[in-house]
């Protein structure tokens, strides 16, 4: 790792979680960091400026970057964490509930990227770091609504760092899988719960709350933005974690009937 004196990063969602680990992490590399919230708090990340910002709201992404613009000069590095989780059967959510994750998920980081892009272009460079999830390569029963906002997180990346290349621009994937916070307890529940799927939903949350108390510490995630962010020539992905590295490998190589089988096994569902 590079020390990044000067540099410039905000981080999105820093209040707790990734968002904070990553914020303090990338702090320690040397950048400048704003850490962002939806709200104020009284106490955020260790040498993090924290602002304000909803990233669901166009004035309040521009209001940040300009600030942030008005305060250094310049920004280095966006690394889009802010985001919510919901579990459930697909049916359970309404089409407004999909559309609000959507919005924060997926929408938000799309602001926020186009908010920053103009300086980037002209600074001649940037890297965008966007944390998506193992489920965003990898779908999951009980959590399809949440899937797609990350395998759409993924596409646009993708398309995304093709065109932004030629300013000098790079955009990198971060591939967690579970990892101990409170991101369990602040996710959606589906808006349509049916009896049919109570015992589904009751199996995925005791899955997901076991997976949590195992999970990686959100350190990990943070040293892999800081790796990936600090790199002279980025990877476009990098699976943060031993379980996130495991199964992205049994993704690309491990038979797809195979792969099914045991995924459904995971899950507790007839193979």
């Amino acid at each position: 790792m590079r020390m990044q004196s000067g540099k410039v990063a905000i981080v999105t969602g820093a209040s707790s979680g990734i968002g904070k680990a990553t914020a303090e992490a990338m702090a320690r590399a040397g950048f400048t960091v704003f850490g962002t919230s939806r709200r104020a708090i009284d106490t955020g990340p260790k040498q993090v400026t924290m602002l304000v910002c909803d990233v669901t709201n166009d004035t309040s992404v521009n209001e940040l970057v300009s600030e942030v613009l008005s305060r250094t000069g310049r920004i280095d590095v966006l690394v889009n964490n802010a985001g919510l989780g919901l579990f459930g059967g697909a049916e359970e959510s309404s089409i407004t509930q999909a559309k609000s994750l959507f919005e924060v998920n997926f929408f938000g980081l799309v602001r926020m990227t186009n908010a920053v892009m103009p300086s980037m272009r002209k600074n001649g460079g940037g890297h965008i770091v966007n944390i998506s999830s193992v489920l965003g390569f990898l779908p999951a029963p009980y959590s399809a609504h949440y899937g797609a906002t990350k395998h759409a997180v993924e596409g646009y990346s993708e398309s995304l760092d093709h065109e932004t290349r030629a300013f000098g621009v790079r955009v990198t994937l971060i591939e967690p899988a579970f990892t101990k916070s409170s991101f369990d307890q602040a996710a959606l529940k589906p808006d349509t719960m049916l009896k049919e799927y109570d015992d589904a939903r009751a199996g995925m949350d005791k899955l997901v709350q076991q997976a949590m108390t195992i999970g990686d510490p959100p350190e990990v995630v943070a040293d892999t933005v800081v790796m990936a962010a600090t790199a002279a020539r980025p990877r476009r992905r990098y699976p943060a974690g031993k379980a996130a590295r495991q199964v992205s490998f049994a993704r690309r190589f491990v038979p797809a009937g195979l792969f099914d089988k045991s995924l459904r096994k995971q899950f507790g569902l007839p193979v």
